[in-house]
């Protein structure tokens, strides 16, 4: 039975509960988490606002650091042809924010991060032995002096006529890093697929946020943690209205080893290639 545990956060078991989700289903939902819930609204506020401006364009992507702004079908899911209907700003620290989203946004990027820190920290410990000796260092520590872990602000439009047959929001994929932390977004839409083939919507009450396994942990921890695909599917007719969501992807140094053979560097260098964000 493909479960994803919802996990109250303040539980005494709630390491256990969380890495036994994660073990086998990939997913865990967290609520009654540290993140200030009047800090989720006042983003999805600020972010509505600039995605609705033209101000966006001068904020238009750094191919070298893969900051800002990047325009509506700008990206495909690895193997897909298809661009997904999105647009979306990428936050990483030092780098330009528009200054009507600055401050809120670097809060909670550094919140998300120190969550993340403590995930990783409960992966650690929750592990078997056998998996946890076969970290090249411990996975809290891989992202110690990182600046690649990517905050990512998606907006996702009401579907409009003529797209392309196939076209979704946020095509079938798996994440590149170790863990993603998602703010649940501002509309339903996010499924995980099991290995059967079946897919299942993803616990989305206001205010939770779901975790989920990257290719980069599914490696380090020999398949421990499975990276599960997912995608967020179109809106039904009678509700096609804007959705927001917010990522948080952990990445580790570059130099960290993931296995004998690929560094994490190496790693998001060919990921990337595939999606199409770098040539």
């Amino acid at each position: 039975m493909f479960t994803i545990a919802t996990v109250d956060f303040q539980a005494p078991d709630a390491p256990e509960q969380f890495v036994r989700s994660m073990h086998e289903t990939g997913f865990a939902v967290l609520r009654n988490h540290p993140i200030d819930q009047g800090l989720i609204g006042d983003l999805y506020k600020v972010w509505s606002g600039f995605f609705a401006g033209a101000e966006k364009h001068d904020y238009t992507f750094d191919p070298a650091h893969q900051d800002g702004y990047f325009p509506f079908k700008s990206e495909n899911a690895k193997d897909s042809a298809v661009k997904d209907l999105k647009e979306f700003y990428h936050v990483y620290p030092g780098r330009r924010l528009p200054p009507g989203v600055k401050d809120a946004t670097d809060r909670m990027y550094a919140d998300l991060a120190r969550l993340g820190d403590t995930l990783l920290g409960w992966i650690q410990d929750q592990v078997p032995a056998t998996v946890r000796d076969s970290f090249f260092e411990p996975l809290p520590s891989m992202m110690h002096g990182s600046d690649r872990s990517l905050f990512r602000v998606l907006h996702y439009p009401p579907i409009g006529e003529g797209y392309e047959p196939g076209a979704v929001r946020a095509a079938a994929h798996e994440d590149i890093n170790l863990i993603t932390l998602l703010v649940t977004g501002s509309e339903p839409g996010l499924q995980a697929q099991d290995t059967a083939g079946t897919w299942y919507d993803v616990p989305c009450d206001a205010g939770m946020i779901a975790v989920n396994g990257g290719d980069m942990l599914k490696l380090a921890s020999g398949n421990y943690i499975p990276a599960t695909p997912h995608r967020v599917v179109n809106p039904p007719p009678e509700h096609n209205v804007s959705r927001y969501s917010m990522p948080m992807f952990l990445h580790p140094r570059a130099d960290v080893r993931l296995s004998a053979d690929l560094t994490a560097g190496e790693f998001l260098d060919q990921r990337l290639r595939e999606i199409g964000l770098k040539k």
